[in-house]
């Protein structure tokens, strides 16, 4: 990363990167943020980088959630950690074959569109391989923060990787946290 000069927003990825991962979560009261989530955002808001949510949830697709279910979790994250400027979901299941859903790069283009940033002046932050590949894919750069489900190939090919949520938003900041895997 090149500090905050060159990054104009970041893009996160919802389950397991800024709440905690309840699969298919239709409820607002299971929404809970991940460690240092508050913190993170702060000091990106601080410095005027806009901040935005890319998420798969293939729970509409399945027929598991609403679309109504999945705005009404956003608004609880937002009310949590937010306001965020942009939201983007791609309610498809693997097998649609669609352009959104993460590793395409269509949340990721669709969201910079939004802010008015090109994909390049993006870094996303996410938790697999799927969100460092639509990242690529988009052209955007991209910062591994691996959980419990994260594979260790994923860690392996990330461009970087960052322990927790801070500590990504320190390295997107320039503070250099981050290593090349």
């Amino acid at each position: 990363m090149t500090g905050p000069a060159a990054v104009r927003a970041v893009l996160f990825d919802r389950d397991d990167t800024l709440i905690e991962d309840v699969p298919y979560n239709g409820d607002p009261e299971k929404v809970r943020p991940m460690p240092g989530a508050r913190e993170a955002l702060r000091l990106l808001r601080g410095h005027g980088i806009r901040t935005g949510v890319v998420s798969n949830q293939s729970g509409v697709g399945r027929g598991l959630l609403t679309e109504e279910d999945v705005r009404r979790v956003n608004a609880r994250v937002d009310a949590l950690l937010g306001p965020f400027e942009v939201w983007a979901h791609c309610p498809h299941v693997p097998e649609d074959g669609c352009g959104c859903r993460k590793p395409a790069p269509g949340l990721i283009v669709e969201a910079a569109r939004r802010l008015g940033v090109p994909p390049e002046a993006c870094v996303v932050i996410g938790d697999i391989g799927s969100d460092m590949g639509a990242a690529r894919a988009a052209g955007a750069r991209g910062v591994l923060v691996p959980t419990a489900r994260t594979l260790p190939g994923e860690v392996a090919a990330a461009p970087y990787v960052c322990p927790d949520l801070l500590g990504a938003v320190r390295h997107v900041l320039g503070d250099g946290s981050g290593r090349r895997s």
